[in-house]
């Protein structure tokens, strides 16, 4: 296997731009195209923003770099983190188990570089599965940390109230190295002000609840894999409940509302004025200038959601959708939290299905590929913690198990991490130049 990203990115297009050169000697490191890193571009994805090269590193880069480790290139996404799928093309990162597959999204290209990459750590976020997602369809780790955990400074959102910055690794022990570099108070993020002391190692792993019919409606590979999972606990000593989570079923409704409100204003600055691209007729009236330089520049999921959200806003519709929604992500709240009273952790699939080929993406709507994270969304969407862990393989493709825990309970993911790689063989993909 190479450890220059630079050859594997001809095969599977992980890298949105490399650093001319680097020192493999270093611990390294590549962040999605949603973390700015000084002098790198930063797109998020999308071509609104070509051209804009950051004058600052985010938080989490600066700390990296400050513990000694060595960044080598942004990572493809999808556009502002707004699908867990993207069709084929030119810079969609391939899986690198099958090169005719999707990596997931919308940090596909992340996943994908700690897949083949020995040794590497990548940087991602997260807005309703964006970590777990790609971590379970390309065979790695991902680790969701607490909303708050780790500062966002830097990062361009889509989503305020969710999408935090999380890890990829092929390994627990790079997660538990790299997760205390990352978090921690920052002054420039007051999101992170309140947060407890990280603490490793002081809590293991010893329960799991289950909810109830998890695996319905999942494939019959998924369902075997899941369920095999559950006897390889049961035999660790791992006690496993089922338990009724019904509440659970309102989280991807209310998620949308909330996510695509959310998105229609952080992404209003994208007006072809202030940063990115700037080459639109500016003979044009305020009005017309706008509709027509974001028209040509937005993908299509980023215009339907920026429509739907300034729809949930507008006039009684505020109370109707917007102010509902808020209440649901507390009633799904609430229902994790009874149950994490005496369960360390909620496991379920982390997706349906295995990793899909880019034809059959093709034929998917939004709705489709939206409903696919059904469940990566519901613990991002109430800021709790989360750990995708490959469990398996069907067709030489990977699949994953999620566990959620309790706000600021990081250190129960990372036994379940570390449970996960002594008793489950993790196969590394073969892939060369």
């Amino acid at each position: 296997m190479t450890s220059d990203p630079r050859d594997i990115d001809k095969k599977y297009n992980i890298f949105s731009e490399t650093v001319p050169s680097f020192n493999i000697k270093r611990t390294a490191f590549s962040v999605s195209d949603d973390i700015l890193v000084k002098g790198l571009q930063a797109t998020a994805g999308s071509r609104i923003l070509d051209g804009y090269y950051p004058v600052f590193d985010a938080t989490v880069v600066s700390r990296m770099n400050a513990a000694g480790c060595s960044v080598i290139g942004k990572t493809n996404m999808s556009e502002f983190g707004m699908s867990a799928f993207s069709a084929a093309g030119v810079d969609t990162p391939k899986n690198p188990f099958d090169p005719e597959r999707s990596c997931g999204g919308s940090c596909g290209g992340a996943a994908c570089a700690s897949a083949v990459l020995d040794g590497h750590i990548a940087l991602g976020t997260s807005a309703g599965g964006s970590i777990s997602v790609p971590a379970a369809l390309c065979g790695v780790f991902g680790l969701t940390p607490t909303h708050g955990r780790v500062s966002r400074y830097g990062q361009i959102d889509s989503v305020s109230s969710m999408g935090p910055i999380g890890l990829f690794a092929m390994g627990s022990e790079l997660l538990k190295k790299f997760l205390p570099v990352i978090s921690g108070k920052d002054e420039k993020d007051l999101v992170t002000a309140t947060q407890p002391e990280l603490k490793i190692g002081k809590r293991k792993l010893r329960s799991v609840a289950v909810p109830k019919n998890v695996t319905d409606g999942v494939s019959d590979a998924v369902r075997k894999a899941f369920n095999d999972s559950l006897d390889v606990l049961k035999g660790m000593s791992i006690d496993i409940e089922y338990v009724d989570m019904s509440n659970l079923r309102y989280a991807m409704p209310a998620h949308y509302i909330l996510s695509v409100t959310e998105a229609a204003t952080n992404l209003a600055k994208y007006c072809g004025m202030r940063c990115g691209r700037q080459d639109g007729d500016l003979s044009l009236p305020f009005n017309d200038y706008f509709v027509s330089f974001r028209t040509k520049y937005l993908g299509r999921e980023a215009k339907l959601r920026t429509a739907m959200g300034t729809y949930m806003t507008l006039g009684d519709n505020r109370r109707t959708f917007y102010l509902r929604a808020l209440g649901v992500r507390q009633l799904v709240l609430n229902g994790y939290k009874d149950v994490l009273r005496t369960h360390d952790a909620v496991l379920t699939p982390t997706m349906p299905f295995i990793a899909l080929k880019f034809t059959e993406i093709e034929k998917m709507n939004s709705m489709d590929s939206y409903m696919a994270s059904r469940f990566t969304v519901p613990s991002v969407f109430c800021g709790l913690p989360s750990l995708s862990a490959p469990c398996g393989y069907s067709d030489g493709m990977p699949m994953g198990i999620q566990f959620v825990s309790d706000h600021w309970n990081e250190d129960v993911l990372l036994s379940a991490a570390e449970l996960c790689e002594r008793s489950f063989k993790i196969k590394v993909p073969e892939v060369s130049p």
